[in-house]
């Protein structure tokens, strides 16, 4: 079959022939419909050697039809369309039997790890399943439009979920970053929650994208958003900022943007770190660091896109055409998402 790979430390990804690999058993063997590309992937290639086992097959995001069962696979049946949650966990710890396996705290101890981050991934013609846990029924959705909201949804929605407490009516959200999941973001923060939606981008072409998915704002990212921020919310401030960047200077917006008690959500891996303290946040103000979702949040969001209350913005690409497309994530050209139909 053919697949994407990252070969070898510094090289760019690269559409291979391998083995198509067949189901052991309990797994399940998905020939893949679509696969997502992510900015996370950038970050596993940007790795120093021995951080992942190479050649690695990338592609955390996928979806598929049921193609083969191992030995002892049950509930699932050939032929059906399902998207897989792609956080494994151990299955057997407090985490996971609450469905939480995106905070199993043995999976990295046990070398468990997500396809396309460490296992093989959805990037290719032919996708293995370690159980069927990690399948959720895709139904009448389309593969395409679908698949990254196993990441690119589920994160956003997990992040949002974990602070619906601060979001009445009245309050304020900030989306820092309006790319794969930012934009994603601002539908759910639109679908669920009573709160003003202010988007920010350095980029106009975002901007206007943010405004197109629902937000009340879209403003530039730079040192006149936390004053801009401020002025929209009676000096106040927002009561959730959503840094869907992760870098020194977007951080830094969110500590002089965020409210008295309100809280910062983390979700960007840009590299930068934030002091949380006494003198550095505002008062009662909290600062998390999520990471993906839960089983359950992604059948919820699967529902709400098939509601029709949020969608991914698609840019599509073939096998072939993958390289070109990570180029231009790495650029910051794609809008919204890049999906690989193999």
């Amino acid at each position: 079959m053919r697949a994407v790979q990252y070969r070898s430390v510094g090289s760019e990804p690269e559409v291979v022939e391998i083995p198509t690999p067949e189901p052991g058993p309990g797994q399940v063997r998905l020939k893949v419909t679509a696969a997502g590309l992510c900015h996370s992937d950038e970050f596993v290639m940007s790795l120093p050697e021995g951080s992942f086992p190479l050649p690695m097959t990338l592609g955390h995001e996928g979806v598929g039809v049921v193609d083969a069962l191992g030995p002892g696979a049950t509930g699932v049946s050939v032929g059906d369309s399902v998207a897989v949650y792609g956080a494994w966990g151990c299955g057997t710890c407090h985490a996971c039997a609450r469905g939480a396996e995106n905070y199993c705290p043995r999976a990295s101890a046990l070398g468990i790890q997500p396809p396309g981050l460490g296992a093989p991934g959805a990037l290719a013609e032919y996708l293995i399943v370690d159980d069927v846990r990690h399948l959720v029924p895709l139904g009448d959705l389309d593969p395409v439009a679908a698949v990254s909201l196993t990441d690119a949804g589920l994160t956003p929605y997990h992040a949002i979920v974990s602070s619906l407490g601060s979001l009445p009516a009245g309050s304020t959200a900030v989306v820092i970053g309006v790319g794969g999941l930012g934009h994603v973001a601002i539908q759910i923060l639109r679908a669920i929650t009573g709160a003003t939606v202010i988007a920010l981008d350095v980029d106009e072409e975002k901007q206007k994208l943010a405004r197109e998915v629902g937000a009340h704002r879209a403003l530039h990212s730079d040192d006149s958003a936390v004053a801009a921020i401020r002025q929209l919310t009676g000096g106040v401030g927002a009561q959730v900022v959503f840094d869907f960047v992760g870098a020194p200077p977007t951080l830094e917006i969110a500590r002089q943007s965020v409210a008295q008690a309100g809280r910062i959500e983390i979700v960007g891996i840009g590299g930068g770190t934030l002091a949380a303290g006494f003198f550095s946040t505002p008062m009662g103000a909290s600062v998390r660091a999520p990471y993906w979702g839960t089983r359950s949040e992604l059948l919820e969001v699967l529902e709400l896109a098939r509601s029709g209350a949020i969608h991914v913005e698609v840019e599509q690409y073939t096998l072939d055409e993958a390289p070109e497309a990570y180029r231009k994530l790495h650029e910051g050209t794609i809008r919204g998402r890049a999906v690989v139909v193999p």
